[in-house]
């Protein structure tokens, strides 16, 4: 076989052509990868890609726990010191309690603790960037509205614990599908005297029963409230025998107050309801006219929503229990009587705060023995509310801790398999590239002097 020179002319640039080409990929590996495409190596190159992609996602979710993170504690803080305050509208509460008190020490206390309950609203009030902590979604809007002027609100008798056990009889409790009610609506008789509604049955009590008669009833052996306790009942009663149907009340709390407990003043759109209303009764063989009590105070409106604030902080379907980062008006406030699920009215969001202005109005009265048993469990079950509020947010921001600590090891395991396939061997690749580097100076050497000259070298 003859061998021309242009035959060696091309297989000399051929494979210096080759070498020139590993040489540029060593080049380019001088950047620390060793992918730049696809076809540098296809299998690594597709594991490259996908762990890219579980970093960006890992990325991504410590960024929403850093953001929940501070959102809790922003929150937290602002709920420690609602408890500070709640702590001494407690204490403030039973020194009010005392009968002893004189009236310039009722006033005394009833501005302590006005002040205590305004730091309450302002701390829900708390903005961070500009966002209200306590508004749901709704976090442009301020969450916590007190009124100029005061209104009447209806006033609730609160039971407490012996007295919860007691009146939920069997009927109450088949009435309200085991849901233990806690307050009475306070009515006001023409006699003088108070009367308590269970607004889910319709039978109302005297003050005396409320107070001591019930303890009379326990001492004589039966442990619930019966029909013939009550002073009377405002609606139909509980027909015996199955199919059960239980004593409903006619009373109707959305007809008569809003969600605040305001009662509704406009007698024209409202005849025979609000402040209109009255019924007369039979107690104790004369009639009685009864009324709604209400006290004169001032209100607190929420203005925020109740959605919950979610940031994702893993793969899986969305948790709103622990992916939960913010606490809105109701999970701080709590519902009563006039906007729980049985009232008909939607929640307001600031029954708390409402039943502390209310209990600062009996303090400024001097009304004592109101204080002495629906005073105490106010304060009480108010702080009660925001430490349960408190603790569950704990338990969230807990949670979003420890995810943030497997995020971060995650972290450094993705980083470790993108080194493992992406990052190039510096040492070996120094011996390559030195190695190459040489055969490709040889190549040239060697070409200049072998390759036999062409028509323009002899002329």
């Amino acid at each position: 076989m003859r061998v021309s020179s242009t035959m060696m002319v091309d297989n000399y640039l051929t494979q210096t052509n080759n070498v020139y080409e590993q040489q540029t990929k060593l080049m380019e590996q001088s950047d620390g990868s060793k992918l730049h495409r696809p076809s540098d190596d296809a299998i690594g190159y597709s594991k490259y890609l996908r762990y890219s992609d579980s970093k960006a996602e890992n990325t991504q979710y410590q960024e929403n726990v850093k953001t929940g993170s501070s959102w809790m504690k922003n929150t937290d803080s602002a709920m420690v010191d609602m408890t500070e305050r709640l702590k001494t509208i407690v204490d403030k509460t039973m020194q009010a309690a005392n009968d002893t008190n004189t009236e310039d020490d009722m006033r005394a206390l009833s501005k302590e603790i006005l002040g205590a309950v305004q730091q309450v609203v302002s701390d829900g009030n708390t903005q961070v960037n500009g966002r209200y902590l306590f508004s749901g979604q709704a976090d442009l809007t301020q969450p916590f509205v007190t009124s100029v002027e005061e209104m009447d609100r209806g006033t609730i008798k609160f039971l407490d614990e012996k007295q919860a056990e007691f009146f939920n009889d069997e009927d109450t409790k088949k009435a309200n599908g085991d849901i233990t009610v806690t307050q009475f609506l306070t009515l006001k008789g023409d006699d003088g005297n108070e009367y308590y509604l269970n607004t889910r049955t319709g039978y109302f009590y005297t003050e005396d029963f409320m107070q001591e008669g019930y303890k009379n009833v326990i001492s004589l052996g039966s442990s619930t409230v019966r029909t013939s306790d009550a002073a009377g009942q405002l609606g139909t009663p509980a027909v015996p025998g199955p199919p059960y149907t239980p004593p409903v009340c006619d009373i109707k709390v959305s007809d008569h107050f809003d969600n605040r407990g305001v009662i509704i003043n406009d007698k024209t759109a409202h005849s025979g309801k609000g402040a209109d209303w009255s019924t007369t009764v039979t107690i104790d063989g004369k009639a009685v006219n009864l009324t709604f009590a209400t006290i004169t105070q001032t209100v607190v409106t929420y203005q925020g929503d109740t959605k919950h604030i979610s940031m994702t902080k893993e793969n899986g379907q969305q948790d709103q229990t622990s992916d939960t980062v913010n606490v809105n008006g109701l999970d701080l406030c709590g519902t009563d009587l006039f906007d729980d699920k049985f009232s008909g009215n939607e929640q307001s969001g600031s029954a708390m705060m409402n039943n502390l202005y209310s209990l600062v109005k009996r303090v400024e009265s001097g009304d004592s023995r109101w204080l002495q048993t629906d005073g105490v469990t106010v304060s009480n079950n108010a702080h009660d509310d925001v430490v349960i509020a408190e603790t569950k947010l704990a338990a969230r921001a807990q949670v979003y801790t420890d995810v943030k600590s497997m995020l971060e090891d995650r972290a450094l395991t993705i980083t470790g398999d993108i080194s493992e396939i992406a990052d190039t061997d510096v040492a070996q690749l120094s011996v390559l590239l030195n190695t190459i580097t040489t055969i490709y100076s040889m190549s040239l050497a060697v070409g200049s002097r072998v390759l036999p000259m062409s028509l323009a070298d002899y002329l």
